[in-house]
């Protein structure tokens, strides 16, 4: 799967991840979507830990729950690096 394919990922799971956790992370959408492309590419990294492979394909089902959960892990420790408590 490309890098351009990855990006896209992680736009849409930041965007999808700032509505399951709103509030966690200040700066706006700039923000959100930097965290889901680093959430993306963490969510691949936990994919290759538990032994399973995210990088399918663009449709394939683990590639977007991987990067999702990612999106999540790097939203909630942004919260708390920032000091944001909502």
């Amino acid at each position: 799967m490309s890098f351009i394919a990855w990006i896209l990922i992680g736009l849409i799971m930041g965007a999808i991840a700032r509505a399951v956790l709103p509030g966690r992370a200040d700066g706006g959408w700039v923000v959100t979507l930097v965290v889901g492309v680093i959430g993306a590419i963490v969510g691949g990294w936990i994919a290759s830990m538990v032994g399973s492979s995210s990088n399918n394909g663009f449709f394939d089902l683990k590639t977007w729950l991987f990067a999702f959960l990612g999106s999540l892990v790097v939203l909630f420790i942004w919260g708390a690096v920032s000091g944001n408590k909502k």
